[in-house]
């Protein structure tokens, strides 16, 4: 059975930064891209970053220059770093591993930006 577990979020001043995680599991993660999507209330599910299994990477315009997809293989986990936070990051941040048709999602973990 196939899990993705996200973690990392909370809420954080203007400015500031936090580092999303998502570990998988049951699947054989090293070969998949992986993408991170948030969605804010009201609005569509947008995607923010993906991740090729060779490493290679892309940005939504909104987060380029703030935010950094990474991956660990040996660990399973995909990461977000987010720097320069603003209060439209706001938003339920999900990862995604690419296996077609479908795809899995995780559970989603909640990012606030507020003073």
């Amino acid at each position: 059975q196939v899990q993705l577990v996200e973690s990392g979020g909370g809420l954080v001043q203007p400015g500031g930064s936090l580092r999303l995680s998502c570990a998988a599991s049951g699947i054989m993660f090293s070969i998949y891209a992986m993408e991170w999507y948030r969605q804010a209330p009201g609005k569509q599910r947008e995607l923010v970053a993906g991740i090729t299994s060779g490493g290679s990477t892309n940005y939504a315009d909104s987060v380029k220059g703030r935010f950094t997809i990474s991956r660990d293989n040996a660990k399973n986990t995909v990461y977000l770093q987010m720097n320069t936070l603003k209060p439209e990051d706001t938003a339920v941040y999900y990862c995604k591993l690419i296996r077609p048709p479908t795809g899995y999602w995780g559970q989603g973990t909640q990012v606030t930006v507020s003073s």
